[in-house]
This record gives structure tokens, C-alpha cells and sequence, in this order.
């Protein structure tokens, strides 16, 4: 039970500061290199989320991570949303039925 007021503390002071400091800081930020780190963030942890998540969805992590691949390339080459998701969902249709 003392774990969870622990964890219960760490959320608190995490909320807290993200909502305290940019009061604190009033200044523009100059900085290049904080400023393309704040810039990335998003992104980052959009992607910290989603890449496991597409690797753990299928049955077996080969199919999601050849599907991640075949999707990557088919955006790369300029491929919209809705064909990189049948690219990626015949993939793994595909290797699940033969892998499986």
C-alpha cells in the first residue's frame, strides 16, 4: 500500500511542475538547442507510444515489424494515410496467415 502513496507523490510533483514552471519562466526561451528540444517532444513521445504498440498488436512481432517497415517506405514515397494503413494491414493479414 506504501507504493501506491509513492506513486500517488511522483504524479503529483510531475502535474505540478509541468503546470508551475511556464508561469516561472516569462522570458521568450533563446536558446536554440532548448528550443529544438521542446519543439521534438511531441513527436517524440507520440512515437515512444506508438512503435511498441504497432510491434505488440500482432500475433507475432515479425508481422508488426514488417508492417512498420512496409509502412515507413510507402510514406516515404509519398503514399497517403489510407494506403499506407491497407499496405500495412495486408502485411500483416498476410505473414499472420502464413506465419501462423
Amino acid at each position: 500500500m506504501r507504493n501506491v502513496w509513492v506513486y500517488i507523490l511522483v504524479m503529483f510533483a510531475v502535474v505540478y511542475a509541468v503546470r508551475v514552471l511556464p508561469l516561472l519562466i516569462r522570458k521568450p526561451i533563446k536558446n536554440r538547442f532548448f528550443k529544438s528540444f521542446l519543439y521534438y517532444v511531441p513527436y517524440v513521445t507520440l512515437a515512444v507510444m506508438t512503435f511498441p504498440s504497432i510491434v505488440e498488436a500482432t500475433q507475432s512481432p515479425i508481422a508488426g515489424v514488417a508492417a512498420l517497415v512496409v509502412g515507413i517506405v510507402a510514406a516515404w514515397f509519398g503514399a497517403g494515410l489510407f494506403p499506407v494503413a491497407l499496405c500495412c494491414c495486408a502485411i500483416v493479414l498476410i505473414l499472420e496467415f502464413f506465419l501462423v
